[in-house]
């Protein structure tokens, strides 16, 4: 899909309003099933509108058409923020975005797609998967009438584009940032001012001086939306967001309807789906990093030992905060937390000093 169909269509996620009066519930005849699935993102967006384009691919050829998904970008039925309102109320049957969107419904949501200084995709995964994190969300999702798989992961991603140079944290003070979830909590506690857009508004956003600098998920993305049009610095790491997951949430009563065959198919789409986004993140990252840098004139930062050291003890703050709120929200902190302490001190025995070490070997070019 070349950049500017994806481009065109995300014009239709910033419209003012989108109405729902005309969502006809599809007929269902024949053991045939034929389901809408709206999303947070521009149709046929690299990666994430791919991605929910190639789970209804998958689950139709896996159930031998029996079940039928036609895909809506951000703004074609709904607009990209209520997405998770329409499946809820049987509006649309599915859906495709990131659980912290939903975190002003659920507070403790937010901790299912990433929280500052957490795990990475391999790990988050994991948790979902082997550490209670799937029963979690199915518990705060079942809250919202709807059904949760986790349907993709974007990796670490990219700490940001800002217009000056970050040396220290007052520099966010009175920053005008376009950051969501977790994060977003801790540029406020920073002193910033957090603007929440879908990403098709991110760009015009910082041309109008609606934000100063803004985070979206890493090169891949970050170039296709040319966000190097409009700010020079990018900084790494993404402290806030080290895998980041994405949710695929059906309506909990049209869920409990399928058989249970295609309540497998459903399942298994979602795991193939989840691991090839990543997949297609980490090589598609490589080449898109090279472009901005070499042909955008891209600076690349890293953030300050000082400022990351400053986000960490902000980050503690943030989510013992939440934690203390409501039961739920602590309960799920717990839970990911306990499990994080022992997947590290693996992870440092094995990936981080892998990582390290493999410096030392030269790959000589033939």
């Amino acid at each position: 899909m070349k950049r500017r169909d994806f481009l065109k269509n995300a014009a239709v996620t910033g419209a003012a309003g989108v109405s729902t009066a005309g969502l006809a519930t599809p007929a269902i005849s024949q053991g045939l099933r034929e389901w809408r699935m709206v999303t947070t993102w521009p149709k046929n967006f690299p990666g994430l509108g791919t991605g929910a384009e190639l789970l209804a691919k998958f689950i139709e050829q896996g159930s031998e058409g029996k079940l039928r998904i036609k895909v809506y970008g951000g703004g074609e039925l709904v607009k990209p923020f209520d997405s998770l309102d329409a499946v809820r109320k049987g509006e649309v049957e599915m859906g495709h975005g990131t659980p912290y969107y939903w975190h002003g419904k659920i507070p403790a949501i937010a901790f299912l797609s990433a929280y500052p200084f957490g795990m990475t995709a391999q790990e988050q995964n994991a948790w979902i998967q082997y550490g209670g994190g799937q029963q979690l969300a199915d518990e705060m999702y079942s809250e919202l009438g709807c059904k949760f798989f986790v349907s993709g992961n974007s990796g670490v991603q990219m700490g940001g584009w800002f217009n000056k140079e970050i040396n220290d944290l007052e520099a966010y003070r009175g920053l005008k940032m376009r950051i969501p979830g977790l994060g977003g909590e801790v540029i406020k506690a920073a002193g910033g001012e957090v603007i929440n857009l879908p990403g098709s508004e991110i760009l015009g956003a910082l041309e109008s001086g609606q934000i100063d600098a803004t985070e979206w998920v890493g090169p891949y993305n970050d170039l296709a939306f040319g966000l190097y049009k409009k700010a020079k610095y990018y900084y790494y790491p993404g402290w806030h967001e080290p895998g980041t997951a994405l949710d695929n949430f059906i309506n909990l009563s049209e869920w409990e309807k399928l058989p249970a065959d295609l309540k497998s198919v459903v399942e298994a789409a979602n795991v193939a789906v989840n691991q090839l986004v990543l997949s297609e993140f980490v090589a598609k990252n490589n080449s898109s990093l090279r472009t901005l840098i070499k042909d955008h004139g891209v600076i690349l930062k890293q953030f300050p030992k000082s400022v990351l050291s400053g986000f960490a003890g902000l980050s503690e703050q943030v989510v013992n905060d939440l934690a203390s709120s409501d039961s739920l929200s602590r309960k799920v902190l717990d839970n990911i937390q306990n499990f994080r302490s022992e997947a590290v001190a693996w992870t440092s025995l094995s990936e981080t000093t892998f990582t390290a070490s493999r410096f030392l070997y030269s790959y000589n070019k033939r």
